[in-house]
């Protein structure tokens, strides 16, 4: 690993989390799945994330995955979501996540309600103080809270986050945040923005689909932030009718079929998420098939 890479750079993967057909959670199948999202180039990965299914997880599974994590790769490869309902309860688990070794942590706003600016910047603070550096995700469509440039330039300058996961999908944000704070880290939140967003200065991405095509996908993104179009461009338009289902609601379902469909495992998901229709996982099979030769090829 470069020593001086920071936690939150480079490509780190929202991982899925392995369920048996109990739906009960198959931690040495996750460790081995994290160590070989590493193996394949990898820089890192986010557990409890949406990908993750953290909503639907009990307490300890929460806090075993992450440590499942740091000891599989690291904690410095390791950056644990820890949304909740308030701040109270994302600092508990941004304190867990500290004392489990991990780099950093990423945070959503309050997601009970739509919070206001002065909540919003309440919540930030707070969770700050469990000392770990803080990635803010702005999803304004899950949240209904949209961290807007200005706001994240002033969280930014009051010391509390270090870095966006940006995924409203704009990608002019990036030039207009670059001005604002230029020391706060932009990183590719959606995988249907990747080269828009690359070729604006992001520091990493936090990825969906490496899960299930990991080689291809870091041939992808290192291209697309060393400006290397002519490789790039092309893996992009071959990998978008895939890496354009991290940005719909069935991202989860989606990603662990192309997994299964690659020879890896991605199982079931707990309710309330239902399988794909037929219809929808005829076509993610088929994007998968297509693109397994650039797994392969990678």
């Amino acid at each position: 690993m470069i020593a001086h890479r920071k936690p939150w750079h480079g490509i780190l993967v929202a991982t899925a989390l392995p369920l048996r057909e109990d739906l009960s959670v198959d931690f040495d199948r996750y460790a081995e799945h994290v160590r070989a999202l590493v193996d394949a180039g990898c820089d890192g990965v986010c557990p409890n994330g949406s990908l993750g299914e953290y909503q639907n997880l009990t307490d300890d599974e929460r806090e075993r995955v992450v440590r499942t994590a740091v000891e599989a790769v690291g904690g410095d490869r390791v950056v644990p979501g820890v949304a909740a309902y308030g701040s109270a309860e994302s600092r508990r688990w941004a304190e867990q996540a500290a004392e489990a070794g991990a780099g950093a942590a990423l945070l959503l706003p309050p997601n009970a309600y739509r919070a206001d600016d002065r909540i919003v910047e309440e919540h930030y603070a707070d969770v700050a103080k469990a000392g770990l550096p803080i990635v803010a995700y702005n999803n304004p469509y899950d949240t209904k809270v949209d961290l807007t440039p200005e706001m994240l330039a002033g969280l930014h300058e009051a010391g509390h986050i270090v870095a966006v996961k940006e995924f409203s999908g704009d990608v002019r944000r990036a030039y207009r945040l670059a001005e604002l704070a230029p020391e706060l880290d932009l990183l590719i939140g959606a995988d249907d923005v990747l080269l828009e967003l690359a070729i604006a200065g992001a520091k990493g991405w936090i990825a969906g689909y490496p899960n299930a095509l990991p080689k291809a996908s870091v041939a992808l993104y290192r291209a697309a932030v060393a400006g290397d179009l002519d490789r790039a461009l092309p893996l992009y338009r071959a990998l978008h009718p895939l890496l354009r289902w991290d940005s719909r609601t069935e991202f989860v379902q989606a990603i662990k079929l192309s997994m299964d469909v690659m020879g890896g495992y991605g199982g079931p998901c707990r309710p309330p998420r239902l399988p794909l229709t037929e219809e929808h996982a005829a076509i993610v099979r088929a994007a998968t098939e297509a693109a397994a030769h650039l797994e392969t090829n990678a």
